[in-house]
C-alpha cells in the first residue's frame, strides 16, 4: 500500500453521486480486523503506549490519513471497545468508519451501529490535538454517546466531553472544547461560534489606543474572551437533518431586553386592519412559497386606517403582512404552541417546542396578538450564520445519516461531500404497504384507530407518525375514548422521549409521535415481539421530503428484525394543499368505501413530493446566497474600518 492509500483511494474513488463499496474498502477491513486481534495479547499499558505512539508520529508532522496510522489507530479503538465494553464492532461498521475519515457522508441504516462507527475517526483525528466535534441532534444523545465512548478514548489516552446547553459557564465551555473529542449539539457548536466572534469584535471595537496604554503600562495584551480553541474536524450524527432539513432556520444570537412592550397599538391595529381585509380582493396568499401580497385595493384600505398610528420601526403594510401571515399561515399546535403566556416556535422537522426562537420582522408580536397574549418587545439580530456556513469552516466535515439518498446533489454542491453507502449488516426484512388515501382526515382517523387496535390486539407494538400536535392529540384522544392505553410524546410531553421511544418495541405498546420525535434512539424489540411481526409503523400524511418520511419507516424492520410500515394520506394534508391542488379538488370525487378511495394516487404524491423538495433545495440555496453575501458585505465594512 502507498503512503496514502486507504484514505487516498477512498477520497479518489467517491462521485458526487452515492456509491458502494468496493473490493479495496473489504480488504482494509480486513487489514485493520486482522491488526486489533493482534492487539488483544498486549497488556492495557503496551496498548496505551501503541496509541501514544501514534501521537507522537502525528505531532510530528505525519498524515493521520496514510495507511500505516488508520489501520493501527481504527484497530486500538476496537480493542479498547473490546476491554471497557466486552463489544465486537461489525465489518460494516468499520467501513462506515473508513468512509468517514476520507470526509465522506457514511449513509447507514436506523439500528447499524452509527455511534461505534463515529468513534473510529473521532479517536483518529484526536491524535492530532486540535479538537474534534462530535454533534448530535439532540443534547440527551450527545450526552450518551460521551458517557459510553468517553472511557473507550480515555484507554487510549483522549479524553472526552460533554459541551454544557446555554446555561453552561464560560469555564465549563471552556473546558469542554479543551477535551480531545468534543460532544454536543450542532447549534451549541453554532452559537459558541457566534458568541466568540462578538467577543472578538468586543474586544477589536475599543477605544483607539487603549491596548497601546495598557503596553505602555506593562499590563498584559488583551485577550478576547472566547470558548472554543479553533474549528477541524466535524462528525455529524443525522447529517442531512442538520445540513439540509433544518437548514433554512440560521443560527442567531438576538440581543434586547426581553420586556412587556410599552408600546403594542402597533401590532393589534395591524391585526384588527388584516381581519377586515378580503382575501382574494385586498390580499393574497402563496401557499407554496408561503407569502402574503397585498393589493392596491388592500393597500389603500389599510393606509385609510393609518390616521392615528403609533411610532413603527417599519412599513406599517409590514405590519399587516406579519398579521395576515400570522392569521392565516401560522397555525396554533402546528407551528406555534402556546406556554406560560408565550407563542413557542415548534420546528416543523422534530416537533420538538424552542423557547429560545423567536421570528423576525414583528411576526411573533402578530402572533401574540393573535392569541392575545403579552407582546414582548421585538430583539435585534447580534449575530447570525446559516448552518451552511457554519458547517463549511470545518476544514474536515463528515457525517452519518439513513436517508442521505436523493440529497447526494444538493451535498455534493454546498458541502463537497459524497456518499458511500454501507450494506446492512443483516438483510432487512421490513415490509412497506401500499399508500391509504382518504377523502377527508376524520375517515383516515377512523381508519389509523382501527388498525392500531387490531395490531394492539395482536401484541404487536405500533408507533404513529404525525407532522404536527394537532394530529397527534386528535389520535390521542380517540384512544382514549376506547379505553386503549398508548403513550404521547410531541412537542409538549418531550421530557422522556429518549425512554419512551426506546420502549415503543414492548409487546402491545401503542406511541404516538410527533415527526422526528426521539430520532437516533434506538428501538429494541421485546422478546416474542419479532415472531408477531415486529414493529409496525405508521405515517400520518406525507412530509415535504421523501427523506424524512423514509426515516420514520425506517424505525421498523432494525438489525434484521421483522417489521413493517404503511403511510395515510388525506386530501386536506399540507403536502397536497400547497404542492398538488387541483388533486386535492379530485379526492373528494374519487371512487371510496367509507371514505377510503379505491383508486393508486402514488404517482400523483411523488411528483407532489418532488415539487416540493425542489422548492426546499432552492430556499436553502437563495439562504446560502445571502448568507455568502452578508459575510462579504461585512467582511469589507470591517476591513475599511480597520484601516
Amino acid at each position: 500500500m502507498t503512503s496514502l492509500g486507504i484514505i487516498g483511494r477512498l477520497r479518489q474513488s467517491i462521485h458526487p453521486t452515492a456509491r458502494r463499496a468496493r473490493a479495496g474498502d473489504w480488504r482494509t477491513v480486513a487489514a485493520v480486523r486482522d491488526r486489533a486481534h493482534q492487539l488483544q495479547a498486549i497488556s492495557d499499558a503496551g496498548l496505551r503506549e501503541q496509541a501514544d505512539q501514534l501521537r507522537r508520529q502525528i505531532r510530528a508532522g505525519k498524515s493521520p490519513r496514510r495507511d500505516d496510522i488508520v489501520v493501527p489507530a481504527f484497530a486500538c479503538l476496537i480493542e479498547s471497545l473490546r476491554r471497557e465494553l466486552d463489544t465486537r464492532m461489525y465489518d460494516v461498521q468499520i467501513l462506515a468508519g473508513l468512509a468517514l475519515a476520507a470526509g465522506a457522508i457514511a449513509e447507514m441504516q436506523t439500528g447499524e451501529g452509527k455511534t461505534l462507527s463515529a468513534a473510529l475517526p473521532a479517536f483518529l483525528f484526536s491524535l492530532r490535538g486540535d479538537g474534534v466535534h462530535v454533534i448530535a441532534p439532540n443534547h440527551y444523545l450527545a450526552e450518551r454517546d460521551c458517557q459510553s465512548l468517553a472511557p473507550i478514548f480515555a484507554r487510549l489516552g483522549a479524553r472526552a466531553a460533554l459541551l454544557p446547553e446555554q446555561n453552561g459557564t464560560t469555564q465549563s465551555k471552556r473546558h469542554a472544547y479543551a477535551a480531545e473529542i468534543t460532544f454536543g449539539t450542532g447549534y451549541e457548536f453554532g452559537f459558541d461560534y457566534l458568541r466568540d466572534q462578538l467577543a472578538r469584535l468586543a474586544l477589536r471595537n475599543r477605544p483607539l489606543g487603549n491596548r497601546f496604554q495598557q503596553l505602555l503600562r506593562g499590563a498584559p495584551g488583551e485577550a478576547a474572551d472566547v470558548v472554543q480553541r479553533g474549528l477541524s474536524v466535524a462528525i455529524v450524527d443525522e447529517l442531512d437533518s442538520v445540513l439540509i432539513d433544518e437548514a433554512c432556520t440560521p443560527l442567531v444570537i438576538a440581543i434586547g431586553a426581553d420586556q412587556i412592550d410599552p408600546a403594542p397599538a402597533a401590532y393589534q391595529l395591524a391585526l384588527e386592519c388584516a381581519r377586515q381585509l378580503s382575501r382574494g380582493e385586498d390580499f393574497k396568499i402563496d401557499l407554496v412559497q408561503r407569502t402574503v401580497t397585498l393589493s392596491e385595493q388592500g393597500l389603500a384600505r389599510i393606509h385609510a386606517r393609518a390616521t392615528t398610528l403609533p411610532a413603527l420601526r417599519r412599513a406599517w403594510a409590514t405590519y399587516v403582512r406579519q398579521a395576515l401571515f400570522a392569521e392565516h399561515l401560522l397555525r396554533r399546535d402546528v407551528d406555534y404552541v402556546i406556554n406560560d403566556d408565550r407563542a413557542l416556535i415548534v420546528d416543523e422537522f422534530t416537533g420538538r417546542v424552542f423557547a429560545d426562537r423567536s421570528w423576525r420582522d414583528g411576526l411573533h408580536q402578530a402572533v401574540a396578538a393573535k392569541e392575545q397574549l403579552p407582546i414582548r418587545e421585538e430583539t435585534q439580530i447580534g449575530a447570525r450564520v446559516s448552518r451552511q456556513r457554519y458547517s463549511r469552516l470545518y476544514p474536515h466535515l463528515c457525517g452519518m445519516t439513513g436517508t442521505a439518498a436523493g440529497s447526494e446533489g444538493e451535498l455534493w454542491r454546498l458541502f463537497s461531500l459524497s456518499v458511500v453507502q454501507i450494506p446492512l449488516h443483516r438483510t432487512s426484512r421490513r415490509n412497506v404497504l401500499p399508500t391509504r388515501s382518504f377523502v377527508t382526515p376524520a375517515a383516515r382517523s377512523q381508519a389509523i384507530v382501527a388498525d392500531i387496535v387490531g395490531m394492539h390486539r395482536r401484541g404487536r407494538p405500533v408507533l404513529v407518525g404525525t407532522r404536527n400536535i394537532v394530529t397527534s392529540e386528535q389520535i390521542a384522544q380517540s384512544l382514549r375514548a376506547g379505553g386503549i392505553p398508548f403513550q404521547l410524546l410531541n412537542g409538549k410531553q418531550d421530557a422522556d422521549e429518549a425512554s419512551v421511544i426506546a420502549a415503543a418495541g414492548e409487546r402491545g405498546a401503542i406511541t404516538i409521535a410527533t415527526n422526528m420525535a426521539g430520532r437516533g434512539t434506538d428501538i429494541r424489540l421485546q422478546p416474542g415481539v419479532a415472531e408477531l411481526g415486529g414493529l409496525h409503523v405508521m405515517g400520518v400524511e406525507f412530509n415535504d421530503s421523501r427523506r424524512i418520511d423514509r426515516q420514520l419507516a425506517g424505525r421498523a424492520g432494525r438489525q434484521g428484525d421483522p417489521g413493517s410500515a404503511q403511510f395515510f394520506v388525506a386530501s386536506a394534508d399540507d403536502l397536497i394543499a400547497r404542492y398538488a391542488p387541483r388533486l386535492a379538488e379530485r379526492m373528494p370525487g374519487l371512487p371510496n368505501i367509507h371514505g377510503e378511495i379505491t383508486v393508486d394516487l402514488t404517482p400523483e404524491f411523488d411528483r407532489a413530493q418532488h415539487a416540493a423538495e425542489r422548492e426546499g433545495r432552492a430556499r436553502r440555496q437563495s439562504l446560502l446566497a445571502y448568507d455568502d453575501w452578508l459575510e462579504d458585505v461585512l467582511g469589507k465594512l470591517h476591513g475599511d474600518a480597520a484601516r
